[in-house]
């Protein structure tokens, strides 16, 4: 990019070199890691193997024409659950359609590209507007733009949760909005800008709004503009958010609809953190999930802190940007403040969530400070003592690592060198004759200037000359002398949109200012040119300094942020779970669901051995298991009642692997693969994917009515999930028989107390009170055991919901399966098959705790395969001849003369609507949580329909926003038309206002 393109383009020059540097630090970042794609070790950690990765695949899915379901309804997951509240919550993002473009076994690498572009995308953005707040270097914002994108909350926190990296794009876009606001121009444009940021991710657009507008309010109270002009740029903003999110909502309505619906998982609390741990987040290479990630760059941080004391900016400035950055970070920690960021709910995992807009805010703070110039030695001294003062009460949080001071003190050198090169750069201009001189910006300080007029309140308005618009009129990044002369409009300045920016076009393209009326990027000298070979050489010297500068500088911001990104990548992995990217698991699996795949006809179920929490998204087939922030309360309590285990509080529900319920939701074919050998806890295993298949029921089935005035919602299920079982089947299958349980030593166990009703299970204790065998391992006691009585033949299930470890029958002629159960304060455990009675029916299960559990009262059920092969003949026999499925309509041919109930096998979630044959749609009944449709003989076929709740309100409001703003812009088209027929009208009384003068001094 050559020197003329920088002087006419500075702003995208900026947004280039931002992206350049987020993408350099982030990659290099993975590279040191060994991270993926860069390395051995896997990046999806939490929800970003659970989630965002699964979800990805599934649009992959849809927009290749291979999913079964469509944008209603997802047939793969939870036996059918609502899709658009998905959707809009993981992947209505412009960057997610670029999944399309990868092959479906490269998905992890597809969503790592997408991170990698919305990172860079924030830094670009926030590069943008920083040159549309105050002129100055065009690479001086492009490196304050990569530090917002390279901050700790994005490379901690948001780079594993892809969606709330919207938000960090969106915030410096919202701003931008404001400033249009602010100087009434393109507001069209700023509504649209609205809308997308809050259909990408409403849940931080929510936040970079709040922040937005913070950040107008201070530009307005800078400004000292009249109160009826002020609060009318805060209107047209008001507006323009409120068209914006109208225009948003036909999704957002849908999105809060669901949230309401969805179970309710943990309710928690905010608890602030210590204040050494906020202040060693402020420091590179520290990591900590329940804390605020406020890394910024050491360079941005020193910039920031000086700023109070840099006297060349404004007071106004300096008071109103460090007292905002100082209220919002307070605002963190008090939980009232705390909630209102949140949408007035703490969420569940990190509680600082709105972090970047602080680090928004800090480097918006630290750019105001280097648009008047470099600060002054004692500024940067002050600055420095901040920093060190933060860093010795930071030392004693655990957050702060010992190689973190290194890197710092590197980071400081660094950024402290290239800031005193660039001062001394600027030095020798400062020395100007006075004659050069233009006058200094009064008032406005932040860029948008009151009118006034007369000679007492005349200010200067636009200096336009080569480097003007530099902070302190520095020099341009290749160091020539700046040439040109200053341009000053004296007398009335039409303020907000009334006046021209200043653009800087000295060599190297240094600054860009505003279109709101800002004044020079900081009082002082337009130089005059020099001659000569003197200053030739003077203007090479300062070349070379000024390129120094920005290596020690860029070279500071990129090599800190990738070894912060790089810890944060290796700690992550020590904290929370992980999960291995596509390979030949998932390979298998995939092969194994297609070539037995029959949907409609039947389920096929992925296999209880899950891999992620979203297997059936991943790999294919249509089971019970699906992990979502809006997992249906329906869909986990039914579950749940049937014996079903959960994670992540009741919102990552999983595979039931279990004959009955199989037959309920017609799973007719069930991949069976080994336990993930990736995560380390399971048991080596190399056996290979199989699939078991069975005769089950077509999807819908007609069930004899129910009772006048039954219950048959799931609040009829009782406490047995085999009794609640037989009561979706319609027949008795188990028998539950009595148990006798027994601890390591042969004795009765306690009671479990509360509201479980049930025997504790404890960790037996070791012989020898740990000694060493002769072998050298510890002899292992006894374990405790559960005897009952079975009827020979039948299939044994263990239902332990709140057990952990496993569990196997002994005594039997046959290999015994080994049930892995899993429980602790977020999870449950599934009811799971052992084997097969013996003739004898005395069934011994041998468990083997890894913690203390309890073992429920009824916890064996004895499954008459017989008995449920009659009722699987007889469900078929009087089910639908056909069904048909479309996204989210279902058509089923019934046999003539049905009556009782048409049940589909699907949870009743709510939006669900059926007829039978061509009558009135009405909301669905429910049959113990399934959709169900009454009959009354008449009826030989059904439909089903589902619309998600809120999506007709959100159309509603959304057509009314779009007609609105169809009718300003009418509007707006009309006053134009007319102004350029009578331009009497639009001339006058504007006689008042002087032209620009084109002079040569300011004296």
């Amino acid at each position: 990019m050559n020197r003329s393109t920088l002087r006419g383009k500075p702003r995208p020059a900026a947004a280039l070199l931002a992206a350049a540097i987020t993408v350099t630090a982030f990659c290099a970042a993975d590279a040191v890691a060994r991270s993926y794609p860069f390395g051995p070790r896997t990046r999806a950690v939490n929800d970003l193997g659970n989630q965002y990765v699964p979800f990805h695949a599934h649009l992959w899915d849809l927009l290749h024409g291979r999913a079964d379901g469509g944008l209603l309804v997802n047939w793969q997951s939870g036996f059918g659950s609502s899709f658009l509240p998905d959707l809009g919550t993981y992947l209505s993002s412009p960057f997610a359609l670029l999944v399309a473009l990868f092959p479906r076994d490269e998905i992890d690498l597809a969503v790592y590209v997408i991170t990698v572009l919305k990172t860079a995308s924030a830094g670009a953005a926030m590069a943008w507007l920083l040159l549309r707040l105050r002129p100055g270097r065009w690479w001086a914002a492009g490196l304050l733009g990569s530090a917002y994108a390279l901050c700790g909350w994005s490379l901690a926190d948001a780079s594993y949760n892809p969606m709330w990296l919207d938000g960090l794009v969106a915030l410096p876009l919202l701003c931008l909005v404001g400033e249009w606001a602010l100087s009434g121009r393109r507001r069209l444009l700023g509504v649209l800008i609205v809308a997308l940021a809050w259909i990408a991710n409403f849940y931080t657009a929510y936040m970079a709004t709040l922040g937005a507008g913070l950040l107008l309010l201070l530009r307005l109270w800078l400004s000292g503009l009249p109160r009826r002009r002020a609060l009318a740029a805060a209107g047209r903003a008001t507006a323009t958010v409120a068209l914006g999110v109208g225009l948003a909502a036909p999704l957002v309505t849908v999105v809060y609809f669901g949230t309401k619906h969805a179970y309710p998982g943990r309710v928690t609390h905010f608890a602030p953190v210590a204040t050494e741990d906020v202040l060693a987040r402020l420091l590179p290479t520290t990591y900590g999930f329940g804390s605020p990630a406020l890394f910024v760059g050491t360079t941005a941080l020193l910039l920031a802190l000086a700023l109070p004391f840099h006297r060349a900016a404004p007071v106004r400035v300096r008071a109103g940007w460090s007292l905002l950055v100082v209220a919002v970070a307070l605002s963190m920690q008090w939980t009232p403040t705390h909630l209102a960021w949140h949408a007035f709910a703490t969420p569940n995992g990190s509680p600082y969530r709105q972090t970047f807009v602080l680090c928004a805010l800090l480097v918006i703070a630290a750019w105001h400070t280097l648009s008047y110039g470099v600060p002054a030695r004692r500024a940067l001294a002050a600055a420095t003592a901040l920093l060190a003062l933060a860093a010795a009460v930071a030392s004693r949080s655990g957050l702060v690592h010992s190689y973190a001071w290194p890197v710092l003190l590197l980071a400081t050198a660094g950024a402290l060198g290239g800031l005193l090169l660039l001062r001394h750069t600027e030095a020798p201009r400062s020395t100007a004759p006075a004659a050069t001189r233009a006058g200094s910006l009064s008032g406005a300080g932040g860029g948008c200037e009151p009118t006034r007029s007369g000679p007492a309140t005349a200010e200067i308005g636009s200096a336009v000359g080569a480097g003007a618009a530099a902070a302190g009129s520095g020099p341009a990044a290749g160091g020539g002398a700046a040439v040109g002369a200053g341009v000053a409009g004296v007398g009335s300045v039409s303020g907000v949109g009334g006046g021209s920016g200043a653009v800087g076009i000295g060599s190297g393209g240094d600054g860009s200012g505003s279109a709101a009326g800002e004044g020079p990027a900081v009082s002082g000298s337009v130089p005059v040119a020099g001659t000569g070979a003197a200053a030739g050489a003077g203007g090479r010297r300062r070349g070379v300094l000024v390129g120094l500068a920005v290596v020690l500088l860029v070279g500071a911001q990129v090599g800190e942020a990738a070894a912060t990104s790089a810890a944060a990548t290796r700690l992550r992995l020590n904290h929370l779970d992980d999960y291995a990217p596509w390979g030949d698991r998932q390979r298998g699996q995939s092969e194994a669901v297609s070539e037995a795949d029959g949907w409609p006809a039947y389920r096929t179920d992925p296999g209880r051995e899950q891999t992620v929490g979203n297997d059936p998204m991943v790999v294919g087939g249509q089971g019970a298991q699906y992990y979502s922030s809006l997992t249906a309360d329906v869909l986990s309590r039914t579950l749940t009642a049937l014996g079903d285990g959960w994670t992540s509080r009741g919102r990552n529900v999983q595979s039931l692997d279990n004959a009955v319920t199989d037959a309920i939701f017609s799973v007719g074919a069930r991949v069976h693969s080994p336990p993930d050998q990736h995560q380390r806890w399971n048991p080596r295993d190399s056996t290979p994917v199989t699939v078991s298949r069975q005769d089950v029921p077509p999807l819908v089935t007609v069930r004899p009515a129910p009772a006048p005035g039954a219950r048959t919602g799931v609040s009829a299920f009782g406490p047995s999930p085999y009794r609640n079982q037989e009561l979706l089947l319609g027949t008795r299958v188990y028998t539950v028989p009595a148990l006798t349980v027994r601890t390591a030593d042969g004795e009765q166990p306690e009671r479990a107390a509360g509201d479980r009703a049930g025997t504790v299970i404890e960790v037996p204790r070791t012989k020898g009170s740990g000694a060493q065998g002769s072998r050298g391992r510890t002899a292992a006691a006894s374990r405790p055991s559960i005897a009952a009585q079975c009827p020979a033949g039948s299939e044994v299930y263990l239902w332990a919901p709140h057990f952990s470890g496993t569990a196997r029958l002994t005594g039997t002629p046959a290999r015994p399966l080994i049930g892995r159960f899993t429980s602790d304060a977020a999870k449950i455990a599934a009811m799971q098959r052992l084997g097969t009675a013996p003739a004898s029916g005395r069934v011994r299960i041998e468990l083997s705790p890894t913690r203390t559990g309890t073992v429920p009262d009824g916890a064996v059920g004895c499954l008459d395969t017989a008995r449920l092969r009659t009722a699987v003949q007889r469900l078929d026999e009087t089910g639908a001849d056909e069904v048909t499925v479309s996204d989210g309509t279902v058509r089923a041919r019934l046999p003539a003369g049905s009556t009782g109930t048409a049940v589909l096998a699907a949870p009743r979630i709510a939006g669900w609507r059926c007829a039978a044959d061509g009558a009135e749609t009405k909301p669905a009944a429910t049959y113990y949580g399934l959709v169900a449709v009454p009959l009354d003989g008449s009826a030989t076929s059904v439909t089903c329909t589902f619309h998600p709740p809120g999506l007709r309100l959100g159309a509603a409001v959304g057509g009314a926003s779009l007609l609105t703003l169809v009718l300003l812009g009418t509007l707006t088209a009309v006053r134009r038309r007319r102004s350029a027929r009578h331009p009497a009208l639009r001339t006058a009384g504007t006689t008042a206002t002087r032209p620009r003068e084109r002079t040569t001094s300011a004296l």
